[in-house]
C-alpha cells in the first residue's frame, strides 16, 4: 500500500500542477470556458459570468497549489479533503457535460491538451480513484522537507503564481498552444490536404411502405425504395481530417475577403471580439501603434464582432480611419488573448501578436 499510495500522490500531484499550469498560463482562455459552463443551457449560473476571470484565476492557483502541497506534504487532511472536494464537482461536471453533450470541450488543460467530454470524465474518474486511495492512507504522506520550511515553500509558489498570472493577464500567454501561434501560415492552416481523410456518415432513411415504416441505412446514398420518403437521421461514424484552423474569414458587407487579405505583405488587424467590453484604455496605445505602422506602410484593418453601431462610436472615439472586417467571436478570441490586440501577417504568416499594453513594441 505505501509504493500504490506514493505512486498515486505522485501521478495526482503532477498532474495537478500541469493542469493548473497550463490554464493559469491562460486564465482569459479559461475564463471564456468557465462563460460556457455558467451560461444557459448548461449550469444556468449566468451571474456569475462576470466573474468568470477572477474565479477563473482563483481555481488555476488553487488547483496547481493543491497538487504542490500534495508533493511537498503541507498541511495533509486540507489538501486531502480538498482534493477529493474538486475532483467530486469536477467528475460531476464533466460526466453532466458529456451526457447531455453541453460543453464539447472541457478544457481541463487549457488549449495545450484538448480532451472530449467522455475522455475528461475518464479521466476525472481515474484520478477520484487514486485521490480516494490518498483520502484513506493519509498516514503515508508525509512530509518531504522540514515543516518549519513548507510554509515559506508554500508562500513562495503562491507569490510567484500570483505574479504569473498578472503578467500574462497584462502581456499574452507566455506559451500559445493556440492554432494561431506566431509562425503559422493562416491559408496552408485552413486548407485541406489532397489525401486528407474524410468523414464517414450513417443515414438512417425511413420509409412509408404500404401503410409501414421500413428503415434502410446507407453510407450516403439515396436507397431506392417503393414508398413514401418520410425521414433520415445523420450519424458521424468515423471522424475526418479537421485543419488545425477551420474557422477563420475576414467578412465586410457580406463578402469574404480572406483569400485577398492574405496575400498581402503588410497586414496589420486590429482585433477586438468585442468593441462595447474592449478595455478602451487600450486604445491610446493601439493608435500610437497604428500611427508607426502606417509609416511603414502597412496595410491595416479591424477585425471585431460587434455591429456597426459600436465600430462607428470606437472609430469616432479615437479618430479611427480604417476599416473594420467581421469574424465570429470564438474565432477572435482565440487569436489573441486582447482586447484589444495586434496581430501582424506576412502573406498569411503571423509574424507577430501584441496585447495592447505591449503596443509599443510593434515593430516591422
Amino acid at each position: 500500500m505505501k509504493y500504490i499510495v506514493g505512486f498515486s500522490r505522485l501521478f495526482v500531484g503532477v498532474l495537478f500542477m500541469f493542469s493548473g499550469f497550463v490554464k493559469l498560463n491562460d486564465p482569459v482562455g479559461f475564463s471564456y470556458k468557465l462563460e460556457e459552463y455558467f451560461g444557459v443551457g448548461v449550469l444556468n449560473l449566468e451571474f456569475l459570468v462576470p466573474y468568470a476571470l477572477v474565479l477563473a484565476i482563483f481555481i488555476v492557483i488553487y488547483e496547481l497549489l493543491l497538487g504542490l502541497t500534495l508533493l511537498i506534504g503541507y498541511a495533509p487532511k486540507f489538501t486531502r479533503w480538498s482534493l477529493l472536494l474538486m475532483i467530486l464537482f469536477f467528475t460531476f461536471l464533466t460526466f453532466y457535460s458529456a451526457y447531455f453533450n453541453k460543453v464539447t470541450d472541457c478544457g481541463c488543460f487549457g488549449d495545450a491538451i484538448p480532451l472530449t467530454p467522455w475522455q475528461s470524465f475518464g479521466k476525472d474518474v481515474i484520478l477520484l480513484i487514486l485521490i480516494l486511495i490518498l483520502f484513506f492512507n493519509e498516514k503515508y504522506l508525509n512530509p518531504i522537507f522540514a515543516k518549519a520550511s513548507l510554509k515559506w515553500v508554500v508562500f513562495a509558489a503562491t507569490i510567484t503564481c500570483l505574479y504569473f498570472a498578472y503578467h500574462v493577464l497584462m502581456h499574452l500567454p507566455a506559451i500559445d498552444f493556440r492554432a494561431y501561434k506566431i509562425g503559422t501560415n493562416i491559408p496552408e492552416a485552413i486548407s485541406y490536404p489532397e489525401n486528407a481523410k474524410k468523414a464517414v456518415y450513417e443515414y438512417e432513411w425511413t420509409f412509408d411502405v404500404n401503410g409501414s415504416q421500413e428503415t434502410h441505412i446507407t453510407t450516403g446514398s439515396y436507397p431506392e425504395v417503393a414508398g413514401e420518403f418520410i425521414g433520415v437521421e445523420t450519424r458521424l461514424i468515423e471522424e475526418g481530417y479537421k485543419p488545425p484552423i477551420h474557422d477563420f474569414a475576414l467578412m465586410k458587407d457580406g463578402e469574404d475577403y480572406t483569400e485577398e487579405l492574405m496575400q498581402e505583405d503588410k497586414l496589420l488587424i486590429v482585433v477586438t471580439y468585442n468593441l462595447s467590453k474592449t478595455e478602451r484604455e487600450g486604445w491610446p496605445e493601439i493608435v500610437s501603434a497604428l500611427q508607426k505602422a502606417s509609416k511603414q506602410n502597412f496595410k491595416i484593418i479591424g477585425l471585431t464582432a460587434s455591429g456597426q453601431k459600436d465600430i462607428s462610436r470606437i472609430k469616432s472615439d479615437f479618430d479611427l480611419d480604417f476599416n473594420f472586417y467581421f469574424a465570429d467571436e470564438t474565432t477572435i478570441k482565440t487569436i489573441v488573448r486582447a482586447n484589444p490586440g495586434l496581430v501582424v501577417l506576412k502573406k498569411g504568416t503571423i509574424t507577430n501578436k501584441l496585447h495592447w499594453s505591449d503596443a509599443d513594441e510593434f515593430q516591422n
